[in-house]
């Protein structure tokens, strides 16, 4: 959460650093400056007791910076070569990442190449100071919403049956929650999807996923998948809230149109733990894999230590693919027996069923 109060205060705009000055703020000491220009006030600089302040990626008129390092302020610059904004202080939206209609020349393919090459010290450090702006922005636009989180494999294709129903439990869902998924293809694409159209009639969802299918995976042209989302945002430009949590860790899998906000991140296991963490309202896991598999038993050791008071729905979704495909569910009821959670973990068979379940704590 930003903190704007206290002796530790987080800012991140000329506007809140002018209004703060005009109060008769003076001493920064505790002050965390991102990413703000300060060519235009070097009056206030040098006359600011700016010790034990932090400077994040600002701008300074000449000898402004050297002016403020002199005087006990910390300094970070910006890392030359890094595609993103390392201390960007808002979330992504689809049209930041897919600013190109090629796809290897968006933002997105440009940071996920960037991030495949050896780096130096910099450019680690560049990558956890951009996660950690991420999780200050993702922080303070979660705190104001109520999310329930849909999981499940990223393979499924646009033309299949179960991408339709993954879209139907987001629209279901989203019409009470916002609904929150790692932000990848397939399964959480379709329930960006369902999420994204739940602002508006049921039969968008139906008619979004027919066009859809024409382009049924991201492979082999990212483009052309990319480009059939944003057809349907076209159509439907004011969508309800929804939001992706991908990672660039799996940078062969494209981030979806569908969600509202991206929060994506650098260093995978902090995004899983992230994603897991802001579902405050539970999460249904859809068919997946090895992912998916993961994602149960992170949430499953959140919730078996939690007590009663703190422990949200599991729902798992295909009573044979849970049961004998991949068997999780006799593990996870045997975690839960004689635990608090063991009566908020499910296993149906139907999207409908699942919905139904979530939707009890909002009545």
């Amino acid at each position: 959460m930003k903190r704007n109060r206290g002796r530790i205060v987080q800012i991140d705009s000329l506007d809140e650093f002018d209004t703060r000055w005009a109060e008769g703020a003076r001493e920064l000491s505790g002050w965390r400056l991102m990413a703000i220009d300060f060519s235009h006030r070097s009056q206030q600089l040098r006359s600011a007791d700016v010790g034990g302040a932090l400077f994040l990626g600002c701008t300074f008129a000449d000898h402004d910076e050297d002016s403020v390092r002199a005087r006990g302020a910390v300094v970070f610059p910006e890392v030359p070569s890094v595609p993103v904004d390392t201390y960007r202080t808002a979330l992504y939206s689809p049209h930041d990442l897919y600013d190109n209609r090629e796809y290897d020349r968006t933002l997105d393919a440009r940071t996920y190449a960037w991030s495949q090459e050896d780096h130096s010290i910099d450019a680690t450090l560049a990558e956890a100071l951009h996660d950690h702006a991420i999780d200050g922005a993702l922080a303070e636009w979660v705190a104001q919403r109520d999310l329930v989180g849909l999981m499940g494999g990223h393979s499924l294709k646009r033309d299949e049956q179960t991408y339709a129903d993954a879209a139907r439990l987001g629209y279901l869902l989203g019409q009470s929650y916002t609904v929150a998924t790692g932000g990848g293809p397939g399964a959480m694409e379709a329930a960006n999807l369902g999420g994204y159209l739940s602002s508006v009639d049921h039969d968008a969802v139906g008619d979004a996923v027919e066009s859809l299918a024409a382009v049924p995976r991201f492979r082999p042209d990212i483009g052309a998948w990319a480009r059939a989302a944003f057809d349907v945002h076209e159509r439907h430009p004011e969508g309800a809230d929804s939001l992706g949590i991908p990672t660039w860790h799996y940078g062969h899998e494209p981030p979806n149109a569908f969600a509202s906000v991206i929060a994506k991140y650098f260093h995978n296991a902090q995004r899983e733990a992230i994603l897991l963490e802001v579902c405050q309202a539970g999460i249904v896991f859809l068919p997946g894999a090895g992912g998916t598999v993961q994602e149960i038993f992170q949430d499953a050791c959140e919730n078996y230590y939690a007590d009663e008071s703190a422990v949200a729905h599991m729902v798992l979704v295909g009573v044979d693919y849970w049961t004998r495909k991949y068997p999780a569910w006799p593990l996870l009821q045997a975690l839960a027996k004689g635990r608090p959670m063991e009566s908020r973990v499910h296993i149906v068979d139907t999207v409908d069923e699942a919905a139904e379940l979530v939707l009890e704590g909002k009545r």
